[in-house]
């Protein structure tokens, strides 16, 4: 049996969420293989004490793993520093991690594409990121491609490509002229460079951009699936920094991965793919007025 990675599963308030993805984590291959470390995050306030506490029940009660390691917090960490002090152990502890929330469902052959790639490229030191999340592209794309920005839906990496990651939002920034904000951002679709403003100015508090951030400086690659091996059920409203659409919504490939790309270099293709379905992903004006008006009503209270 090959060494496989640990499993870092970060977990707060959703007890219908965090059950549904154990309930489809249980179902890959190389589960009962897998070492599972749930780090379960403290209330932020006495309103969500009670689901905190649902969810705990829950992931204490789970099997189907080598082994189970919860780690409960007393305090409210937020999911950014969670996810940083979770994933830094677990790549000191093994050399290498595969990190999920607790609003992914997963394919049967998730966790085997994660240590197969995890393998195959971990003397590859341009390859810094595994992700499992692919927007919907074409099916014309090979299984497996390189791109350079990191999706967080479902990710892989290493410790020699962990140790890169720089968290001070002003030590990054100031590594980026206008060619490079405009390559970061996908050619002005999407709004990578924005999230990082607004982490510098406390409006959010990502990890995730932070990651892609210290890739994208390092040169790095992040190797994705062409048919995506995840699909987020969070966008329903109930997380902390998603609302509420089905822009992101994908099929997961039902087929395990069996080819990866042997010259280390983005894939063209992919890259224009990916940008234009980035420009075009919120539709015609008509389309999203609903989905204005629809984020809208569902924030509305309920008498």
């Amino acid at each position: 049996m090959q060494n496989l990675a640990p499993i870092a599963l970060f977990v707060y308030n959703r007890p219908q969420h965090t059950s549904r993805t154990l309930k489809f984590l249980q179902q890959n291959e190389l589960a009962a293989d897998s070492r599972l470390y749930i780090f379960s995050d403290g209330a932020k306030t006495e309103k969500d004490e009670q689901k905190v506490a649902e969810v705990r029940a829950i992931i204490n009660n789970i099997d189907g793993f080598k082994s189970v390691k919860i780690i409960e917090r007393k305090e409210n960490s937020g999911l950014a520093n969670s996810v940083i002090a979770g994933v830094s152990q677990l790549i000191k502890d093994y050399g290498q991690v595969i990190v999920l929330e607790d609003d992914l469902v997963t394919s049967p052959h998730t966790l085997t594409y994660f240590n197969d790639a995890l393998n195959h490229y971990r003397n590859e030191e341009k390859v810094m990121h595994i992700g499992a999340y692919m927007y919907p592209l074409p099916e014309s794309l090979p299984q497996t491609f390189f791109y350079r920005a990191a999706t967080s839906w479902g990710w892989a990496t290493w410790e020699r490509a962990w140790n890169n990651f720089e968290p001070n939002i002003d030590t990054l920034i100031s590594q980026f002229d206008g060619k490079k904000k405009n390559a970061f951002s996908i050619d002005k679709t999407m709004n990578f460079w924005k999230q990082m403003q607004e982490f510098k100015a406390g409006k959010n508090n990502s990890w995730a951009i932070r990651w892609y951030a210290s890739i994208f400086l390092k040169g790095g690659l992040t190797l994705n699936p062409s048919q995506s091996l995840v699909n987020n059920i969070g966008h329903d409203g109930t997380g902390v920094h998603s609302g509420i659409n089905d822009i992101y919504n994908v099929i997961i490939n039902p087929k395990p991965i069996t080819q990866f790309p042997e010259v280390i270099a983005e894939n063209p293709e992919a890259y224009q793919a990916i940008k234009n379905f980035l420009a075009n992903r919120k539709g015609n004006l008509w389309d999203r007025v609903k989905r204005f008006l629809t984020e809208k009503l569902n924030k509305l209270p309920i008498f």
